[in-house]
């Protein structure tokens, strides 16, 4: 009777044991992606602030020479939208960015403030494959905002 009873427990440990390791790989694998996708972000921010601080020096020169110059550079959505464009064409997308684009949003609303916006599609290391196959993405909308006071000549 014994050794029937040992019999039957023979093995259970492996699959314990394996079910672990699987759980191990599957947050590991989570765990890498998170972070890939959260680097891709933060150089989406970096490149998108530094976009924003060059469109705040696309001045508008018709607004400027009809409502004049106070305390900052006057921009318009027109001057932003093509100053952003112009920086990202010049730029390659950073490491882990598979497309990026301006998103609606980009411009100025107050005349002296630059606002870029873009959207952006993230490649992930370990699982980016599978979701391609499923037909899934990871996109991340990034915006940044810039002006450029005008400071007195001492």
């Amino acid at each position: 009777m014994r050794a029937l009873r040992h019999r039957r427990d023979h093995g259970q440990l492996s699959v314990l044991i394996l079910g672990f390791v699987v759980l191990a790989m599957v947050l590991i694998a989570g765990g890498v992606d998170v972070t890939a996708a959260q680097l891709a972000r933060i150089r989406l921010v970096d490149a998108v602030d530094a976009a924003a601080l060059d469109a705040a020096d696309a001045l508008d020169e018709e607004a400027a020479y009809r409502k004049g110059v106070t305390d900052s550079v006057v921009v318009s959505t027109a001057t932003v939208s093509d100053a952003a464009a112009a920086y990202f064409a010049g730029r390659e997308k950073p490491q882990g960015v598979s497309a990026w684009s301006l998103a609606p949003g980009t411009g100025s609303a107050d005349g002296v403030s630059a606002v870029v916006v873009i959207d952006a599609t993230i490649e992930l290391p370990l699982t980016g494959g599978l979701m391609a196959a499923l037909g899934k993405t990871v996109s991340v909308r990034v915006e940044g905002r810039a002006k450029a006071p005008l400071l007195p000549v001492p």
